[in-house]
C-alpha cells in the first residue's frame, strides 16, 4: 500500500513538473522556479496527508471491525435472537467497570494518536477518536445483549463506564491539549491452591495471557497524575507521576464465591472474604521522556498504557501493606 501510494504521488509530481517544462505559456504567465517548487511541495504534502487519512481510517476499521467479527466467530460466543439487559452494577466489586473505563480511555487514546499521525486537526482527532471508541464499544455491548450465556446482556453500567473513559481522555485533550491524568493498567498472574485454581480456570482461563486479561484478582487499574502539570514546579521532572490504584481480591464469582453445575452447587468458597484494594505509588509518564528516536517515541506511547512497577502502599481489609514492586 505504501509503495502504491508513493508511486501515485511521484507520478502526480512528475506530471506537474513535465507540464511546467513543456507548457506553451508565455514566460510572464509561468510561475517562478521557486514558486513552482513550493506549489509542487504543497501538492505532494496534501496528497500524502490525504493518503494517510485514508490509511488511518482503513486501519482503524479493519482492526476494530475485525475484532468484533472474531468475537462473534469465537467458540465462547453463543448468539441468541432475544435481546436482553442485565443489572450488573454490583458484580466483581466493580472491577469489570474499571476495565470498561480503561478500555474506552485507551481505545480513544490510540485512535487519537492515529488521527494525529494522519494529519487531522487536534479537535478533529479528538472527535473522531471519541466517536470511534464509543461506536466500537457500543457495538460490543450490543453483541453482549444477544449473548446466550446466563448472567450476560446489555449493561447500562458498562455503557456508563465506557462513556466515563472516553470523556476522561477527550475532556483533557480539549481543555489542556494533554493528558495530565492518565488511565493505566497493571497485572500479575496469581498462584492459587488447587480448588481455587480449578475455579479460576473456568472463570478466567488457564494460560498466563488469559489470566492477565481476565483475572480481576490479578489486576489493578490506576489514575496516574502528572505532578509537574498540576504543581507547575520547575524542580520536578516532567515524567514523574503519582498514581492511585484500585483492585480487589478473592473474587471467584460475579456476586459471591459460588459456582453451579447442572443446577447444583459445585463450588462454594463463601468463607473467603471478598475485599477491595487501594494503592498509591509513584509512576513514570513515558511520553515525557525526551528522545530523538521515532521508534522509541512510538514504543513509549504504546507502553504508557501500563503502570510502571514501583514501590507501592496498599490499603485493604483494614490493613496497610508495603510492596517493593507492585504489578
Amino acid at each position: 500500500m505504501k509503495k502504491l501510494l508513493l508511486t501515485a504521488l511521484l507520478g502526480c509530481l512528475l506530471k506537474n513538473a513535465l507540464a511546467q517544462l513543456t507548457g506553451n505559456q508565455s514566460p510572464a504567465s509561468n510561475p517562478t522556479t521557486a514558486d513552482s517548487a513550493v506549489l509542487q511541495t504543497d501538492q505532494f504534502n496534501k496528497q500524502t496527508q490525504n493518503g494517510r487519512k485514508w490509511l488511518a481510517g482503513g486501519l482503524a476499521i479493519a482492526v476494530l471491525g475485525g475484532s468484533l467479527y472474531l468475537l462473534t466467530k469465537s467458540n465462547d460466543y453463543v448468539y441468541e435472537k432475544k435481546f436482553k439487559t442485565v443489572n450488573d452494577g454490583g458484580a466483581w466489586r466493580q472491577m469489570d467497570k474499571s476495565e470498561h473505563a480503561y478500555l474506552s480511555y485507551t481505545t480513544t487514546r490510540l485512535l487519537h494518536g492515529l488521527g494525529n499521525w494522519a494529519g487531522f486537526s487536534p479537535q478533529q482527532s479528538v472527535i473522531l477518536a471519541s466517536t470511534g471508541s464509543l461506536a466500537y464499544l457500543t457495538t460490543k455491548e450490543y453483541l453482549d445483549g444477544h449473548f446466550a450465556i446466563p448472567g450476560t446482556g446489555w449493561s447500562w453500567m458498562d455503557m456508563g463506564a465506557n462513556l466515563l473513559g472516553t470523556t476522561l481522555f477527550a475532556s483533557q485533550q480539549l481543555v489542556w491539549q494533554e493528558q495530565k491524568i492518565q488511565f493505566k493498567f497493571s497485572a500479575l498472574p496469581k498462584t492459587y491452591e488447587p480448588e481455587l485454581n480449578a475455579r479460576a480456570n473456568i472463570l478466567f482461563g488457564s494460560s498466563k495471557p488469559e489470566r492477565v486479561l481476565k483475572d480481576y484478582n490479578a489486576q489493578t487499574y490506576w489514575l496516574s497524575f502528572n505532578l509537574k502539570a498540576f504543581s507547575q514546579s520547575q524542580n520536578l521532572p516532567p515524567w514523574l507521576n503519582l498514581a492511585v490504584g484500585y483492585g480487589a481480591n478473592n473474587l471467584f464469582g460475579p456476586q459471591e464465591n459460588i459456582g453451579y453445575a447442572n443446577g447444583k452447587v459445585a463450588f462454594d468458597r463463601t468463607d473467603l472474604k471478598r475485599y477491595r484494594q487501594w494503592y498509591i505509588s509513584p509512576d513514570i509518564d513515558l511520553t515525557k521522556i525526551k528522545t530523538n528516536s521515532r521508534l522509541v517515541k512510538t514504543l513509549f506511547f504504546a507502553l504508557n498504557a501500563v503502570k510502571v512497577p514501583l514501590p507501592t502502599l496498599e490499603f485493604s481489609d483494614q490493613k496497610v501493606k508495603g510492596h517493593w514492586l507492585h504489578f
